[in-house]
């Protein structure tokens, strides 16, 4: 087997789903916003990740990994909802973006679950064998970075469209008129 979920990998992951949940109430977009997905993906990465293993094709797949996390945290963050109100900035998922987020989790979930049992294991293995993988670890690592790349790059992108939004709606700065030459003795 490649890795026995845990309890608390259940309660973990089936949590992180279930987020999706809260994301699609429009909140004010504040520092614990941003802050307290980064602090949940940064315990997963110090709890998960004990070494990043580099043989093989170990690297290659967290890179594809990654980059598939990235690619979901840009378009759920382009599919997030951000709009001023009160003089505030305000997210929420749509359901393009919540449907993203359940897709990316579950599929992590469901791999984990897969991989577990006895004949996902040997699926695993011989996919590993096949590719140059060369250990647990490198799917571990692959699906960690998946996850971080998605969670920093959908606040990154909510974090820019909000100051971007910030910036246009800021009344412009009085023109200064150009100096007359016929002023001037």
């Amino acid at each position: 087997m490649l890795y026995d979920m845990t309890i608390t990998d259940w309660i973990i992951d089936i949590a992180l789903l279930l987020l999706v949940f809260r994301q699609m109430r429009e909140e004010r977009l504040t520092a614990r916003t941003i802050l307290l997905p980064l602090a949940v993906i940064g315990w997963a990465a110090s709890s998960y990740l004990r070494h990043i293993p580099t043989d093989g094709n170990d690297v290659a797949l967290a890179v594809v990994f990654a980059a598939t996390g990235i690619a979901f945290g840009l378009f759920g963050g382009l599919l997030t909802r951000v709009r001023r109100a009160g003089g505030h900035v305000r997210v929420r998922a749509t359901l393009g973006a919540a449907a993203l987020w359940v897709v990316s989790m579950g599929f992590r979930l469901a791999f984990a679950v897969w991989s577990s049992h006895p004949s996902g294991a040997a699926h695993v293995a011989r996919f590993s064998a096949t590719h140059h993988i060369t250990s647990g670890q490198a799917w571990v690592v692959a699906l960690i970075l998946m996850a971080f790349g998605e969670v920093v790059v959908r606040l990154g992108t909510i974090v820019v469209r909000a100051r971007l939004l910030v910036a246009r709606s800021r009344p412009a700065a009085p023109a200064v008129p150009a100096p007359r030459p016929d002023v001037y003795v």
